[in-house]
């Protein structure tokens, strides 16, 4: 038996502008029935003697991960709650903490939610064989047996190979080698990467760990011991709120941050790798994406609504638009309603410089879509001017929005769909559709669907001021603070 951990955290932001910080890549469907963090969780649950497994995500994405945890049907052992990204190894150190209150002898699956594997059946034979070596209390990670000189992965370098004990069940079950762990390598020029291709004896790092429980602990706190000290006392306080975990806050932002690689595999002397080749992409960019989906004859990767004439090679994702090309060879195009990505293939990796643009800029583009989501539905931004807004919101059965007033904007609400439960001041009624309201500036009011199926309106706000930090909840279902640019 084994527990997985799956990561959540990440911004990839080099798959922008489909990938923004508050909606990054794990929670994006890109080339399947289900997002990238629904494929890792059932993959993961797909493994012979895998338990529930636990999730580790920050505090903006808590809403987004229970509900496609819901939509999938299924129930993890636990979502803890970072109150701060601080990298993997904090990550992995409280969620090793918590396992070892059901497990003494937990092994642990660590894996991001972020990346793709095409050969399912691989990987878990990979993984299973991987837990003999962590029961036996090593600290395996897995190396991709690399086809190409990538300057876009760090690379672990294997030694010996690991005999004895596993020899019998690891070469008669699944024609699978495990090695000590010479070295890690960062991310290398392309001379270099050509190299490491040339040698043989270097892997690509695929981050992903399988140990115990408690031989991570100890290696964790032989080489840094202020992380383990600090995640303990985190951990100390744990408290439940909601279908969630949090743990104490100022403890963890005391915490070092740092990787899983660089806290403690590099430094310690039980890592073992395991050479493998389960169809693994961290779809760290466009180009990437553009390998492992599906193409047509010309080589395309066409997702939306995408019109084509003489063009090769390229990934073009449609979000709403119509995208027509003409002459167009090894580029990227990607479409979102507020924004329009044109690359060329080989230089996608420099979108993350156009996030920190962005990012400096303080716009929008590089924080969320118009579809912002919400843990009782979602909005989307449809037209905005000078002292107007409108938005499309939709509501999801049984749910309701915060108890709350504006100090500078009135509100006009239209029910397109569905029926609406409506709280203005003292009154309370419900709305059909068809019907609507208005709220005065400064009236306290609430929106709620008591129905069994969406509920749509278009909201008309209109005021001097019309930002999302003018909220003040008077009352909130959902344990969230008042303010804080968060709507509803």
């Amino acid at each position: 038996m084994f527990i997985p951990v799956v990561l959540c955290g990440g911004s990839g932001t080099r798959l922008w502008p489909l990938s923004r910080r508050l909606y990054p890549k794990q929670f994006l469907q890109l080339s399947a029935d289900a997002t990238l963090l629904q494929e890792t969780v059932r993959r993961v649950s797909s493994i012979d003697g895998a338990l529930p497994p636990i999730l580790v995500c920050n505090e903006e994405h808590r809403f987004l991960v229970a509900e496609q945890m819901r939509a999938m049907g299924s129930r993890p052992e636990a979502i803890i709650l970072e109150p701060a990204a601080k990298n993997t190894a904090p990550a992995a150190a409280i969620a090793a903490m918590y396992a070892l209150k059901i497990d003494p002898y937990a092994v642990l699956l660590v894996l991001p939610s972020d990346h793709v594997v095409r050969d399912v059946a691989r990987f878990g034979e990979t993984m299973r064989y991987g837990i003999s070596y962590a029961q036996a209390g090593g600290l395996v990670t897995f190396g991709i047996v690399p086809n190409r000189p990538e300057t876009g992965y760090g690379y672990i370098k294997y030694g010996e190979e690991l005999e004895g004990a596993y020899d019998g069940l690891s070469r008669d079950q699944f024609d699978l080698r495990a090695y000590k762990v010479e070295a890690f390598v960062e991310k290398p020029g392309i001379e270099l990467a050509q190299e490491y291709l040339k040698s043989g004896e270097y892997l690509w790092n695929s981050g992903i760990f399988l140990f115990r429980a408690d031989s991570f602990l100890k290696e964790l706190e032989r080489h840094n011991v202020d992380m383990f000290k600090q995640c303990g006392k985190a951990m100390m306080e744990l408290s439940a709120d909601l279908d969630f975990l949090r743990v104490e806050k100022g403890a963890f932002l005391e915490s070092p941050s740092g990787s899983i690689d660089e806290t403690v595999m590099e430094k310690s002397s039980i890592g073992v790798v395991i050479p493998s080749d389960f169809g693994w992409s961290d779809v760290g960019s466009w180009s990437a994406l553009w390998e492992v989906m599906e193409r047509d004859n010309h080589g395309n990767v066409v997702v939306g609504d995408v019109l084509m004439h003489d063009t090769h090679d390229s990934c073009l994702f449609s979000s709403g638009r119509l995208i027509a090309t003409s002459g167009l060879e090894g580029h990227v195009v990607v479409e979102t309603s507020d924004a329009v990505l044109v690359a060329r293939k080989d230089r996608v990796q420099d979108v993350k410089e156009v996030v920190r643009y962005l990012e400096r800029e303080n716009r929008k583009e590089a924080e969320q879509h118009r579809t912002v989501y919400r843990p009782w539905g979602s909005y989307e931004q449809l037209s905005q001017g000078e002292r107007f807004q409108v938005k499309h919101i939709v509501v999801k059965p049984k749910c309701a929005l915060s108890l709350q007033m504006h100090h500078h904007r009135a509100e006009h609400w239209i029910v397109v769909r569905g029926t609406a439960k409506i709280i203005k001041g003292d009154e309370t009624f419900l709305l059909s559709e068809n019907q609507s309201t208005y709220i005065p500036v400064g009236v306290p009011h609430r929106l709620e669907n008591p129905g069994v199926i969406p509920l749509e309106l278009i909201e008309v706000q209109s005021g001097s001021y019309l930002e999302e930090d003018d909220i003040v909840r008077l009352e909130d279902d959902y344990g969230r603070a008042d303010g804080g640019g968060c709507d509803a």
